[in-house]
This record gives structure tokens, sequence and C-alpha cells, in this order.
């Protein structure tokens, strides 16, 4: 992880780059959860391409707002929380971190994560969802901080618990298969895998192909609990996860739980090329204000 040398990473550091990085892939991320909303059988690129002929390219970055929002709560949580049992539970022991421990960190970072993050994912599934259901169902919230308070105005604070357990489950098991670099997970097994066995160096092909694997790893063991947090958040009225999975299996059958996982595998991929060489730089900046004498003042 950036940070493991020099100064020690800035608690907001990892939320940081993966609000930045949201913006570019955005467009994917919207298309996922509206494919989980909707019980269509039409391909991802058909559904990018029939949203931005019916309401313009730029309405694939409604619901940016609270990408951003999202980001800025669940994955300045996950990255700060795991730095800080990571570096306690070291502190401790006296020794490197093993796997074991390294997994068990990034496991509890991620469910703390997803707790903390959860009402920021009911708007965000909900602006993303919205231009997908007919014109009486929609929400229409004219942004991620209008839309909070209208949910706890006009449905109560229990609305930002739905989909809870589900999105838990979910990060959990994103934060195992993303664990930060040059630690543990998919992400790190398949870089270090890639630098013993081939000539290449540590550097943004290594990243993308290590990112490619994890990417593919998180996508599969998510998405189960990925569709069944979408649907429970974006409906209007609480539905339980048994009725989702019902409900499901009776209309579409058991693929359901696979459905969007297209877009998602393509949107988590460059998010974490993006993320983490982001947060590399952010580090080096970081890294550079920390050496730098401050200037006497008169």
């Amino acid at each position: 992880m950036a940070g493991q040398k020099g100064t020690k990473q800035p608690f907001w550091l990892g939320g940081a780059a993966a609000s930045m990085a949201v913006c570019f892939t955005h467009p994917l991320d919207l298309t996922k959860y509206r494919m989980q909303v909707l019980q269509t059988r039409a391909p991802m690129l058909s559904t990018l391409y029939n949203f931005a002929l019916r309401d313009g390219i730029p309405s694939l970055w409604s619901g940016l707002s609270a990408s951003i929002l999202r980001q800025s709560t669940y994955s300045t949580a996950r990255f700060g929380l795991y730095s800080i049992l990571s570096r306690q539970v070291q502190q401790r022991s006296g020794t490197k971190l093993s796997t074991a421990s390294t997994v068990a960190c990034a496991g509890v970072a991620g469910g703390l994560a997803g707790m903390v993050g959860n009402p920021t994912e009911v708007i965000l599934v909900r602006m993303c969802a919205d231009a997908a259901k007919p014109s009486a169902e929609r929400f229409r919230y004219s942004d991620a901080v209008t839309g909070l308070y209208r949910i706890g105005k006009e449905e109560g604070i229990r609305v930002f618990g739905r989909g809870l357990s589900a999105n838990i489950v979910r990060s959990v098991l994103m934060s195992k298969a993303s664990c930060p670099p040059r630690v543990c997970g998919e992400y790190a097994a398949a870089k270090r895998a890639i630098l013993a066995k081939t000539k290449l160096k540590d550097d943004i092909r290594t990243h993308a192909l290590a990112s490619l694997f994890a990417g593919t790893v998180a996508t599969t063991a998510c998405a189960p609990a990925d569709v069944l947090k979408s649907r429970i958040q974006s409906a209007a009225k609480g539905a339980s996860v048994m009725q989702v999975v019902r409900e499901g299996l009776s209309r579409e059958g058991p693929m359901f739980l696979m459905k969007g996982w297209t877009p998602a595998w393509l949107r988590l991929t460059p998010h974490t090329v993006l993320t983490f060489v982001i947060m590399e730089k952010l580090q080096e900046l970081v890294n550079l204000a920390a050496s730098t004498p401050a200037r006497a003042t008169v």
C-alpha cells in the first residue's frame, strides 16, 4: 500500500483516491446497478447504449454525487480502518503481519466500512437506478445530500439500514479480494506471482494484470450479495432478502444472482488500477510535503 515507506499514510488517502477514480468509472457503475434492478436479459453494452441514446451521454454520470459520497465514506473507512487495525496487530505481535492476520484485518475493516457506508449505498443505488424505472416510481433526487435528507424525512432513518447484511457480506469479500498492494489478497497474490514468474517489473502493466485477476475473483464472489443489496435498497417498500431471492428465482432463475456481472467486472478492474495508482501518487505528495521544511514566517 502507498505509505508503507516514508510518511505514514493519512486516514483519508484511500477514500480520496477512490473518489477520484470513480469519476471515470461511474457510467459502468450506473449500468451495473440498472441491470441488477431491471429484470431484463439485455446485455450490458446494449443497456449502456440505449440509455445514452435515450437520455444523452451526460446522463451516464447521473448520480455521480452519490458515487463520490459513497467512496468518501465507505472507501475512507475501509482503507483507513485497515491501516489502523493492521498497525495495531503488528505492534502487539512485534512481527510482520501474517496472511491470516491481514485477511482478518481486511475483513473487519470491510465489514465496518459496509456499515458506515450503507446509507450512501442506498442513495447511490436509488439515484443510479432511477432512470430505469417507470416515471411514477422514480425518486428524482437532485443530489446525494438532498436524497439523504428526503429519505430521512419521508421514510425514516430505518431505510438507511436496508440491505445492510448483504452489503456487509459484499464489503468483507471485496476487502479480502482487494487488500492493499504488497500485502495479501487476490490482488497482491497475483502481483507476486507475476513478478516471480515473468520479466515484468512493478509498474502499471503488472498492476493492470493483477487487478484483472483480483477484479474477476472479487466480482464473482460479490455478485450475489451485490444483486440482493441493490434490489433491496432500490425498492420503494421494504423487502427481505428471502423475498428478493424467491422472486428472482421464480421470474429469472438462479442466474439472476449474477446479473450485472459484466459491467461490475469492467468497472472494478479499471477502478482498482486507478485507485491504487492515485493512492501511490497522493502518498508521494504527502511524503514530499512532509520532507519540505516549513517556510519561516516574518
